[in-house]
């Protein structure tokens, strides 16, 4: 029996949240997955449905989430229910819901030099995860994401920023995570601050995270 994914897509369009789910759709069906896209927050209450997935797609910006949307979420993941995002579609999804925050173990509060920074993604060396195994330093020309991150996170790439002129300049130079897993209960989460347009995922290293993310968090 295949195994099923459910990705929920929606919120603020200039994410591109259709062209990044169906990309993601795409890798997800060449690995065998059955795939299910849906439009609404409320396809997550059905618990029962959710329960029985494997993984959970969230491609929603900047939305609103509520109790009865959030908490078969977090019970499914719980129980073992892969969660994998990327960008502001999973952590920037609900600024309103710590909750969501706490699961998904980062929330979006910056980029400060807006879009189109060339920078680079370095991979960390040191790391043991079948998700980096192979795979090199790279670039990308897009938003360079700053983020809250929960301290329990397994870090697995990240990207320097450099001092701008802004308040927080007086803290130095900052190593930021771009990548990384952790858990939920029995489930797996990963997520990609990658991801602010989907051609983004024309870039094969960045394609090939999000692959392994979805192979290595899916239940």
């Amino acid at each position: 029996m295949a195994k099923q994914a459910l990705i929920v897509r929606g919120g603020w369009d200039g994410h591109e949240p259709v062209e990044v789910s169906e990309a993601f759709a795409e890798i997800l069906r060449e690995e065998g997955f059955e795939v299910e896209i849906a439009e609404s927050l409320n396809r997550f209450r059905d618990e029962e449905s959710l329960l029985g997935l494997s993984l959970i797609v969230p491609v929603w910006t900047m939305g609103e989430i509520s109790g009865e949307q959030v908490q078969p979420v977090l019970k499914a993941v719980e129980s073992g229910v892969g969660l994998v995002g990327c960008h502001g579609g999973m952590c920037d999804a609900f600024r309103g819901c710590v909750e969501w925050q706490f699961m998904t173990g980062a929330q979006w509060v910056a980029h400060p030099f807006g879009d189109g920074v060339d920078y680079e993604v370095n991979l960390v060396s040191s790391s043991d995860s079948p998700i980096v195994e192979g795979l090199r330093d790279f670039r990308v020309k897009s938003e360079q994401y700053y983020l809250h991150v929960d301290p329990a996170v397994q870090v697995l790439a990240t990207t320097t920023f450099s001092l701008s002129d802004s308040p927080h300049a007086t803290n130095g130079i900052v190593r930021m995570p771009v990548v990384y897993t952790k858990r939920w209960g029995q489930g797996r989460v990963f997520y990609n601050s990658l991801g602010h347009h989907a051609d983004l995922f024309d870039i094969p290293e960045a394609k090939e995270l999000m692959r392994r993310g979805f192979l290595w968090a899916a239940r």
